[in-house]
């Protein structure tokens, strides 16, 4: 069976996969387990075929920042097999899952000889390039209450059935938000609390409902153009 053609990014990948099938291996993992860790020297690239990862990076003090999640069809690990750095970051699971892992030179065999795949690699550092850049941006010129609008309108979709809704599911923790947008639990609490009076959101079993999405976006961009 030619596992390595069910994963996404090989999709039409105009190479022949079969061939490399004998040089990855497929392995499980459990929620809380580590598969790439700070400066790890490993060059191995990951394939996400089931399950949910969290990536973040830590200071030396221990204080976390959480870049995101990645979910099933998501790869993670092409920067080190690319250049030969060590890794930047921490990738732990959220989930039971499995994970394709595929070594440096095997990587850089596929993307170099099929034209499609190289694309896709350069497509997707592209957007983590405009994502931290837009990341930084807001960390570093708006404020705790309009970075979090930001972010909950990023981890949100569109609600079904509402033309305007939009909804985080699972509702996110607080301290999960925090460390996203570099502040403390306690203010994310408090953001929340206004929030809900002002009917911005609302919380409902296994979701948080974003009410006005439009007026959130409509903050951040004036709070943008101020600065």
């Amino acid at each position: 069976m030619n596992r390595l053609a069910s994963i996404p990014f090989f999709k039409d990948a105009e190479v022949d996969l079969a061939r490399f099938e004998t040089r990855v291996r497929w392995r499980n993992f459990t929620p809380g387990e580590i598969l790439v860790d700070f400066d790890d020297p490993s060059r191995d690239v990951f394939f996400l075929a089931a399950g949910d990862v969290r990536v973040l990076i830590r200071t030396r003090s221990g204080k976390e920042v959480i870049l995101g999640e990645m979910k099933a069809g998501s790869l993670f690990g092409e920067l080190a097999a690319l250049d030969g750095v060590k890794r930047s970051a921490n990738v732990t699971a959220l989930t039971r899952g499995e994970v394709c892992v595929m070594s440096a030179p095997v990587f850089q065999e596929i993307v170099f000889a099929a034209p499609t795949v190289a694309g896709r690699v350069f497509r997707l550092l592209t957007s983590r390039v405009r994502e931290l850049d837009a990341r930084l941006m807001e960390q570093t010129v708006l404020d705790l209450r309009h970075r979090l609008y930001s972010e909950l309108l990023r981890l949100s979709v569109p609600r079904q059935g509402s033309e305007t809704e939009r909804v985080v599911t699972p509702p996110p923790f607080h301290h999960v938000l925090a460390a996203r947008i570099g502040c403390r639990r306690e203010q994310v609490t408090r953001e929340f609390t206004s929030m809900d009076q002002e009917g911005l959101i609302e919380r409902k079993r296994g979701a948080l409902v974003i009410k006005r999405p439009d007026l959130l976006h409509a903050r951040v961009q004036a709070a943008l153009r101020d600065e």
